[in-house]
């Protein structure tokens, strides 16, 4: 059962702030995670706010057991300590079935509220879990005079949550978007290989027979693109983002580079960033082309009220070919105001 349109929106405690009707519009091209529990790492904030579009406090996977307690504790004290400014401010909390998760929700949103755009969700089976985490975030934002209400972020990373991945994006008007989540994924569906998202070098298409006999291409495939384009539908369906997640090789920055380029094709927009060498691929990719910006600004200025069709470098253009333009102008228009380099390459 969903919600009728009349109760969707209302708050779901007394005194939480009313939920939003439309995303707040924002950049962001890369989430940069940082261990919150290192004190060199968060000696780093204010460096790293600086570069990326999102912050995120790491709670969960690759928090050893030990220092679950420290991590939630030195995220606090980096959100209290700083102003993120046009920076987003996140924290990845544990999973649900966690002896941490209780804790995490609680004394974040007890502690910093206000300043927290963002919980992203670890391991979402289906919109049950949405509506758990909603519900619990309002009676907090309601008990601690939150004004603004804090969104939901879902990472995708079992079978079940593939299955159910449009009741997820439908689930809440919390929900900000989802994150494929691949190393997770591929042991919840049995697939055969240890890599953190990225190709596979045996997943591939083999050449036709050829006549001579020789040798055959093996010609590698994306094992990832069903499952991308099919959150990047649910997700654009219902007014959210979708998210390629991590890449593990931090090593081979063309690969890492490649897998974000295909997820921003497919209507990502934008990737985690797990190494401060990711940070730049992720800005450069998510960020649109200076000459296809170019060009679609041609579209438009060609066809105003993008109506008709005309004729462009040789190449005919209509309204379809307009919308697309458009998306790539507005996203552009976005980047350019965060980044005054690519205004200027982008004319803006």
């Amino acid at each position: 059962m969903t919600k009728t349109p009349r109760n969707f929106f209302k708050p779901l405690a007394i005194g939480a702030p009313v939920p939003y009707r439309e995303l707040p519009v924002k950049v962001e091209r890369m989430i940069h995670f940082f261990p919150p529990q290192n004190e060199k790492m968060r000696a780093k904030v204010p460096e790293m706010a600086a570069k990326v579009d999102v912050l995120l406090g790491n709670l969960e996977d690759a928090i050893p057991a030990d220092a679950k307690e420290a991590a939630r504790a030195g995220f606090i004290e980096v959100a209290r300590a700083h102003d993120f400014g046009a920076t987003g401010l996140w924290t990845r909390i544990n999973c649900l079935n966690s002896p941490w998760v209780l804790d995490d929700i609680t004394q974040i949103v007890a502690a910093v509220g206000d300043k927290l755009d963002v919980m992203m969700l670890p391991k979402v089976e289906g919109p049950w879990d949405i509506h758990y985490l909603d519900q619990l975030l309002a009676q907090l934002e309601a008990r601690h005079g939150v004004k603004k209400p804090i969104l939901i972020h879902a990472i995708l990373e079992t079978a079940e949550g593939v299955k159910n991945v449009e009741a997820i994006a439908a689930a809440s008007p919390r929900m900000h978007g989802m994150s494929l989540g691949p190393a997770d994924l591929a042991a919840s569906r049995g697939m055969k290989t240890t890599r953190v998202g990225g190709g596979h070098p045996f997943y591939g298409v083999l050449e036709d027979a050829r006549a001579d006999s020789g040798a055959r291409t093996l010609f590698q495939q994306d094992p990832w693109h069903y499952t991308v384009a099919k959150m990047v539908d649910a997700c654009v369906s219902n007014g959210i983002k979708a998210f390629y997640g991590p890449f593990g090789d931090f090593s081979d920055a063309a690969a890492c580079e490649a897998q974000f380029r295909n997820a921003f094709l497919l209507g990502c927009v934008g990737a985690w960033s797990l190494h401060p060498s990711q940070i730049d691929i992720a800005k450069r990719v998510f960020s649109p082309d200076v000459n296809e910006v170019a060009f679609a600004k041609k579209i438009l200025d060609a066809m105003p009220d993008g109506s008709g069709a005309v004729m462009i470098d040789g190449k005919m253009q209509d309204d379809a070919t307009w919308k697309q333009a458009k998306v790539i102008v507005d996203l552009a228009r976005q980047v350019a105001a965060k980044d005054p380099e690519l205004a200027a390459l982008y004319g803006f």
